[in-house]
């Protein structure tokens, strides 16, 4: 397992692309919609990892419901597994808590979160990329 990324809510996606573009000096941002997140990305690439900024598309979105109750700032991170179903399983027999099972979000990828009180209060998005990413 390693770091995938670090995933942070704005409120306005194309401008803290741009800060953040200008800050880290990166010239690739990918923008995506996730429909069934109610989320938009930017994606920065970096060379050890990516940064995404998240911005909520509607009111019942859990980012929106997360900039009402804390404001913009760090959202979760995410751990990269080559097989998440074997993952989820081991993880599940140790006790780990998810919220929800494993779906679809960015770029092809299968997701599922970790529930914060399964690492110390800390939200864990656990991703496994398609084979050709």
């Amino acid at each position: 397992m390693k770091i995938d990324h670090i995933a942070i809510a704005v409120n306005d996606v194309e401008s803290a692309a741009k800060q953040y573009q200008q800050a880290l000096g990166v010239d690739n941002v990918v923008f995506e919609t996730v429909e069934s997140e109610g989320v938009k990305l930017a994606i920065l690439k970096l060379e050890n990892g990516r940064i995404e900024l998240m911005e909520p598309t509607r009111d019942d979105s859990p980012i929106r419901k997360f900039l009402d109750k804390k404001g913009e700032g760090l959202h979760h991170m995410a751990l990269a597994t080559d097989n998440i179903e074997n993952e989820f399983q081991r993880m599940e027999g140790c006790g780990v808590q998810f919220l929800g099972k494993i779906r679809n979000g960015s770029e092809g990828t299968k997701i599922t979160f970790i529930h914060p009180k399964s690492l110390s209060g800390v939200l864990a998005e656990l991703c496994s990329h398609p084979k050709s990413h």
